[in-house]
């Protein structure tokens, strides 16, 4: 059975290991099976992006720093078969920033970045994640970080079964 992790990152600022909170939605047999989300201190106190999602450093001060929250996070991202994310460039480069920052080997897998996907079996456009769940009836609270990966999950989901196949794999 395919498992693979969709995931969505929001950042403090423009440094790539600047984390504050990071999504998770957990896809297994074609079902959403798992839902969390974690706070994450970034190195710098610098939030720029407040705006964006809400969050300052008084709401991450508490929370562990990407580091701290690898031993939890790990076994989401060993488990997965592949990695999901819109606009997977960026969180992708979101992940090897903070794993970089943090001296941890990174877990290499495969991506599948949901506006290309959204781009060629629905041919949304734009494809901004409101835009596409708008478009596909998936409900979302934009820069929530939970809320964005389960989205993302849900428009994964939906291509599979429109009969859009993963890249190498097979099917």
């Amino acid at each position: 059975m395919t498992t693979y992790l969709a995931l969505d990152f929001e950042t403090a600022n423009h440094a790539r290991d600047s984390a504050c909170a990071l999504g998770i939605a957990v896809v297994a047999g074609g079902d959403i099976v798992e839902e969390t989300s974690f706070l994450v201190r970034p190195p710098s106190r610098e939030f720029l992006f407040t705006c964006i999602h809400g969050l300052e450093w008084r709401h991450v001060q508490d929370a562990p720093t990407f580091g701290e929250l690898w031993p939890r996070l790990n076994p989401y991202l060993e488990e997965a078969d592949f990695f999901v994310a819109h606009n997977a460039p960026f969180d992708m480069g979101v992940l090897a920033g903070c794993c970089e920052t943090y001296r941890l080997a990174p877990v290499r897998r495969p991506s599948v970045c949901t506006v290309r996907v959204a781009r060629e079996v629905w041919g949304i456009y734009p494809t901004k994640l409101p835009d596409v769940c708008r478009h596909l009836g998936i409900g979302l609270k934009h820069h929530d970080a939970a809320s964005d990966a389960s989205a993302c999950a849900g428009i994964l989901v939906r291509a599979l079964g429109a009969g859009w196949r993963v890249p190498g794999s097979g099917g």
